[in-house]
């Protein structure tokens, strides 16, 4: 039985589709990758005792971090900071202890290599407690 060269076979058919179907596989894993990576959920400023600033992890070593936005602690923000945000991890270990605002962004997803929370903290700056009255003085 022969074949004219103009007919494909369904094996030529699967492979054509296949490639088709891996090609777009690879395109729509890229855009996810980059939707996640370039675009924020949120953006935001929060402010808070600095409590804890550690870097933890086995495989991959991310910096993680804990506010406590009350008086008595109950109300913890965590947040972690990029490995590349070198000054932000100086600016927090010197803060560490005392009233902070932290500006952060808060992404869609966050992936093992990036950090356990989804909130990354972009710049520190040290603040004034309101809960921390300044000394008045008495000879008035």
């Amino acid at each position: 039985m022969e074949t004219s060269p103009n007919k494909t076979t369904f094996a030529q058919k699967v492979a054509k589709y296949f490639k088709r179907f891996l090609f777009f596989l690879i395109l729509a894993v890229f855009a996810f990758f980059t939707v996640i990576y370039y675009v924020p959920y949120s953006e935001g400023f929060r402010s808070g005792e600095l409590i804890k600033i550690s870097r933890k992890g086995v495989v991959f070593k991310t910096w993680e971090g804990e506010m406590s936005q009350g008086i008595s602690g109950a109300q913890i923000f965590k947040f972690s900071i990029a490995n590349k945000e070198k000054q932000v991890v100086a600016d927090l270990e010197k803060y560490q202890g005392k009233y902070v605002k932290l500006t952060y962004v808060e992404r869609y997803r966050a992936f093992s290599w990036w950090g356990d929370t989804r909130y990354f903290v972009t710049h520190v700056e040290e603040e004034d407690s309101p809960f921390v009255r300044p000394k008045q003085n008495s000879e008035q």
